[in-house]
């Protein structure tokens, strides 16, 4: 069967190739869409990444949907599912105790990403306990769970953390409009908060159809939008990243979503760092993957997305392209792309 294949540390070496159809213990999935994201990107490029033990290819593909090929372990075939993608280490606390989205030794696995293959192939065994219910309603649009996922978690944590005193999340600010960038502003509208998303774009439909604000950079710098409760840096800038303390009000808290590898320097001003973050109180956190809650919002939140934006979803996804055109997905920056393996629904 077909799948999307890499070499790990060795730039321009995806290609599709065939595998062997899996054998063995768990739920048989039919891999339906696979989306795309600057992981994979990286990946591909040869900046990071690890094959499976005694492999010297990976199998790429992280955001999944899928549809049960045969009944099974409490699953019935057609059901449509997506499955999580950082497994257990087997042996810290946080894994143990079912969050390996915090896993304390860096020993996890991730589906597509590190010692374990991923979703891009036409066949896929998956453990049930790592799969995640997809409603019939939300449709091609579950493969949408896993960046959703990402900012559930952060979320949550951002909220867990405001909520260590008294504290009212009123006002947000998302920068960056990438897929995570969007879906942060989706499920923040979603609650009913104030939401303005900045990017360098000049307009943003997608931020507009679920009720926030957007506001383009290249004319409105941050000093004039005022403080907010929380900030999401999503751009994966550091320099902007350094920003976001600046942006708080009282007890404000700053979540960082993107990811920035260069070697720089970054500049803070002094009394934002060394007086305003202590006596008002703001806290500034990293947060990356997921843990199964927070895929079940994810999931609960694109379908009352569909619901509330019916049209906001169709402008999400901009490119969708068989496996063999992933060359494409990999180009597009309109947007997500998806790569599709089996075009049932």
């Amino acid at each position: 069967m077909q799948a999307l294949l890499t070499t790990p540390g060795t730039a321009h070496s995806t290609h599709v190739g065939n595998v062997p159809e899996p054998s063995g213990e768990g739920v048989l999935l039919r891999v339906l869409e696979v989306g795309v994201c600057g992981t994979d990107r990286e990946i591909s490029e040869g900046i990071f990444g690890a094959a499976p033990e005694g492999s010297a290819e990976l199998v790429l593909g992280h955001e999944s949907l899928a549809v049960v090929e045969r009944d099974g372990q409490g699953f019935s075939r057609g059901d449509l599912v997506t499955a999580t993608v950082r497994r257990s280490c087997g042996h810290c606390l946080a894994c143990a105790e079912s969050s390996p989205d915090s896993c304390l030794t860096g020993d996890y696995s991730e589906r597509g990403i590190t010692r374990l293959n991923g979703f891009a192939r036409e066949l896929v065994l998956e453990d049930p306990s790592q799969i995640i219910a997809v409603p019939a309603s939300l449709g091609r649009f579950g493969v949408l769970a896993e960046p959703t996922s990402i900012c559930a978690r952060a979320i949550r944590h951002a909220r867990t953390i405001g909520g260590r005193q008294p504290w009212e999340l009123k006002r947000a600010l998302v920068i960056g409009a990438g897929a995570v960038g969007m879906l942060s502003t989706m499920l923040l509208r979603l609650q009913d908060i104030e939401v303005w998303t900045a990017s360098l774009e000049e307009s943003n439909a997608f931020v507009e159809a679920v009720g926030g604000r957007y506001v383009s950079t290249r004319n409105t710098p941050f000093a004039e939008l005022g403080k907010f409760d929380l900030v999401i840096e999503a751009a994966g800038v550091a320099e902007l990243m350094a920003q976001t303390l600046g942006l708080l009000r009282r007890s404000g808290v700053a979540c960082l979503l993107g990811i920035d590898p260069r070697k720089q320097d970054v500049t803070i001003d002094g009394p934002t760092l060394a007086l305003d973050t202590i006596l008002e109180n703001h806290v500034l956190f990293g947060s990356v993957n997921a843990q199964r809650q927070d895929w079940l919002a994810a999931v609960e939140g694109l379908d009352d997305a569909r619901r509330q934006w019916p049209d906001a979803l169709e402008q999400f996804v901009g490119l969708r392209v068989p496996l063999d055109r992933f060359a494409e997905a990999f180009d597009f920056r309109g947007g997500k792309a998806t790569l599709v393996l089996d075009d049932a629904i």
